[in-house]
């Protein structure tokens, strides 16, 4: 039996569950995969600060974070399109790969250029990865399941969140901040090494019905190259605000086709949660990106104290998502992601007026415990969501459409955010700024998100 939703309330008290029979191997290959992406990014969020200081980078700090969210927008079509033509398989072991060669280039890197340039790698490969994770989680394991098996990729952030901004504090106090970046290619590596096997299974079979979509991936290159832009536009004297605006406009036109039809009108059922989604997410890591910088700068805590905020989020988003996982149907998902987005938004509220007021540092700490538990109900559900609206034919497409708001929705608030950010670094309050950006873009999810529920027609791409 099944909801207007689409989501499965019947479930068999004999099932195997996602640790047991067929399901352990592909299981733990995959939530290793999506602890190398939890513990790079929360280390490298922790230590960005240092590395611009290090690398003179500070004009460039908002970018090393856009850029590989941007170029993740390519490597999620790809991996989309190639995903519903042959399969998952070839897809996650060659975007490990490049997420590696994005790895050693930032960890080797003399100057903050190159490491932008490394951090575009890894945005590529990482874009990828996580879409071919969705469509194993979607052609492997029964409807029943997905809301078990996304609570776990959660919990596969637990371990990260308590010891992965600790240890990159710890190894740029001690030591430097490269070694943060080349450690995780011995992560890489021992996670691709445990999903060979669990891969080996899964079918591979060709479906020659769907076509390289080289349109998309045009199209996914233009958005990509139009976020770039609008980071590196806005410095420019007089006319850089309204180059910026058209890099922008450019970008939305760009993802358009990227998305399922109706998504930046927020039309109700499937485009509307994957709006929401990107929007929520834009609004999360725009304001985690600066956490540790504003922890820093303002209230002069080490890099290993600042890390600690990531953290608390971090492990509330992992708790959240366990709940949420072993509430199974007793919690719909729209429920769900009403209850996390406006835990979210509260959150990312609470950091603003700390900013604003100068209120204590355990303040933000404490609000991004609440932003977490909001991301932890927020995210799992509306992946349910939008594979329950999904057919065999267009997983890939809803699969990479999913990503791609995440990444896209980041990556435009995070340049929006580094230009309104340098321009205020010298004669205003900048990380307040930054923070109330955020709490707009939540406000909008928020308000949205009362468009998930899907009409009578299902939408799909």
């Amino acid at each position: 039996m099944t909801t207007d939703t689409g989501e499965v309330r019947t479930v068999k008290a004999t099932a195997p569950g996602i640790m047991n029979g067929a399901y352990v191997w592909i299981t733990i290959g995959a939530c290793a995969l999506v602890f190398l992406g939890a513990f790079e990014s929360l280390a490298v969020t922790t230590v960005m600060p240092a590395v611009s200081a290090d690398l003179d980078g500070e004009r460039l700090y908002a970018l090393a974070f856009a850029g590989p969210l941007a170029t993740g927008l390519i490597g999620m079509v790809v991996a989309g399109n190639w995903s519903d033509r042959r399969g998952p398989t070839a897809v996650l072991y060659t975007s490990v790969l490049v997420f590696v060669v994005g790895l050693l280039i930032a960890g080797l890197a003399p100057s903050m250029e190159i490491l932008v340039a490394g951090r575009f790698a890894q945005g590529l490969g990482s874009g990828a990865m996580m879409v071919a994770l969705y469509v194993v989680v979607a052609r492997v394991y029964p409807p029943h399941l997905h809301p078990a098996i996304f609570a776990a990729f959660a919990a596969a952030w637990v371990v990260p969140s308590l010891i992965g901004p600790t240890i990159a504090g710890v190894m740029t106090d001690i030591w430097s901040w490269h070694w943060v970046f080349l450690s995780v290619v011995v992560l890489a590596m021992a996670a691709l090494v445990m999903v060979i096997p669990a891969l080996r299974g899964l079918s591979r079979a060709r479906d020659a019905s769907v076509p390289w979509a080289f349109g998309r991936l045009g199209w996914s290159v233009l958005a990509a190259v139009a976020v770039l832009a609008l980071n590196l536009l806005g410095d420019i004297p007089d006319i850089g605000p309204v180059l910026a605006l058209a890099a922008a406009v450019v970008a939305l036109i760009a993802v358009r086709p990227l998305v399922p039809k109706g998504t930046l009108i927020a039309r109700r059922g499937l485009p509307s949660v994957i709006l929401v989604r990107g929007l929520m997410a834009g609004a999360f890591f725009g304001a985690q990106v600066y956490l540790p910088y504003l922890l820093t700068d303002r209230y002069a805590l080490t890099p290993t104290l600042a890390g600690l905020s990531l953290t608390g989020g971090a492990l509330a988003w992992s708790v959240a998502s366990t709940v949420q996982g072993r509430m199974g149907a007793r919690l719909s998902s729209v429920t769900a992601l009403r209850i996390g987005m406006v835990l979210v938004l509260i959150g990312i509220a609470l950091v603003a007026v700390t900013s604003a007021f100068r209120l204590d540092a355990l303040v933000i700490a404490a609000a991004w415990v609440v932003a977490g538990s909001g991301m932890g109900l927020m995210s799992p559900r509306s992946s349910v969501l939008i594979l329950s609206m999904s057919t065999p034919a267009n997983l890939g497409f809803n699969s990479a459409a999913m990503t791609v708001t995440d990444s896209f929705g980041a990556a435009l608030v995070l340049a929006v955010t580094g230009t309104l950010f340098a321009a205020l670094s010298t004669t205003g309050d900048p990380f307040t700024a930054v923070f109330i950006v955020a709490v707009v873009i939540a406000v909008a999810a928020v308000v949205l998100v009362q468009r998930v529920t899907p009409s009578n027609t299902e939408v799909t791409a």
